[in-house]
């Protein structure tokens, strides 16, 4: 496994790291918890050293899990955890008052066994408390030695802006694919000038680049993706096409669609890490293949083309979960 560095204060995190939301949260029923700690040490054993959590995952929960999983090897591996919600529950709201991160990093430091977080996000804007106090809270705990880094999700330039002229961000953390292709426009280049790490969360669009789904596949009332507009049936069937061009480059490459779609994210910048989730060691190993898929620059400039001209349908959201994405 390849190593790459988010943001200028030497966050140093294996190139692709695991998400380990969908092991108890959003995507059905949790996966049981000695299969869940068997899954993130089989990623560690083979070269994995940034694991994604947090708070809203259970609630706390899926730190627990991943607490105890990465007991044993905690002095060789980055852990990443969040804070934003109210009661650690996305549907009560949002929260990043002072005193609420203070108690969700002490809180968290509890549930991960652990003396520090490696990177602690903000997990949502919060339009209610100025990114400035929120900034200013993070840069206390890492002066207190409970944090080490400092991460954004789905902020927008004004919000990262904001936050980096407190305390420097090293990682801002948002959806990032094939299927998702609007951090193009504005956030990149904004990385890029401030330099801070960027961490793509449903890299595989929520497995819809993987070809495993079409019009026809129903997700369960528990599976998130049963109330997002491009997971209804007719938006996937007019997304075919996206799924058709990832399939013909994995037939071209030896791989399969779901490494292409990794490998055309590492490629995009050397600050990229995604971060895919599963609950399979088969794919967890089909995923960190991808890093052996090479894309020319005749490649990325022919799928860059060819991605142009698919108009995607539907939106990636649901109106209530909109509305907590900042822009």
């Amino acid at each position: 496994m390849q190593n790459r560095v988010l943001g200028r204060g030497g966050l140093e995190v294996s190139a692709l790291g695991l998400g380990c939301m969908g092991l108890s949260f959003g995507y059905g029923p949790a996966t049981d918890r000695n299969e869940a700690i068997a899954l993130i040490r089989a990623a560690h054993d083979r070269g994995v050293t940034f694991f994604d959590t947090a708070e809203a995952y259970g609630p706390g929960i899926n730190e627990e899990v991943v607490g105890e999983a990465l007991a044993p090897i905690r002095d060789q591996v980055v852990i990443a955890t969040k804070f934003g919600f109210k009661n650690g529950v996305p549907g009560d709201g949002l929260d990043s008052r002072p005193e609420r991160i203070r108690q969700v990093a002490d809180e968290a430091l509890a549930r991960l066994g652990t003396d520090r977080i490696d990177l602690f996000y903000q997990h949502r804007v919060d339009p209610a408390v100025p990114m400035e106090d929120v900034a200013g809270t993070v840069k206390e705990l890492i002066e207190a030695g409970k944090v080490k880094h400092f991460g954004l999700s789905e902020a927008g330039p004004e919000s990262i802006r904001a936050a980096h002229a407190v305390l420097p961000v090293a990682v801002l953390q948002s959806e990032y694919s094939m299927f998702w292709r609007e951090p193009e426009a504005e956030i990149l280049p904004l990385l890029e000038e401030l330099g801070i790490g960027f961490v793509p969360f449903s890299p595989l669009g929520k497995g819809f680049l993987t070809g495993r789904f079409d019009q026809d596949s129903v997700f369960g009332a528990d599976d998130f993706r049963s109330t997002v507009p491009r997971f209804q049936a007719d938006a996937m069937k007019a997304n075919q096409a996206l799924v058709t061009l990832v399939g013909s480059i994995a037939a071209e490459k030896g791989a399969t669609p779901a490494q292409v779609a990794l490998a055309w994210l590492l490629a995009q910048k050397p600050w990229i890490v995604p971060i895919p989730g599963t609950t399979k060691l088969h794919r967890l190993e089909e995923n960190l293949g991808s890093v052996d898929v090479r894309l020319t620059g005749d490649d990325l400039a022919r799928i860059a083309q060819a991605l142009d001209g698919i108009a995607l349908q539907g939106e990636r959201y649901s109106a209530s979960q909109q509305q907590m994405i900042n822009r």
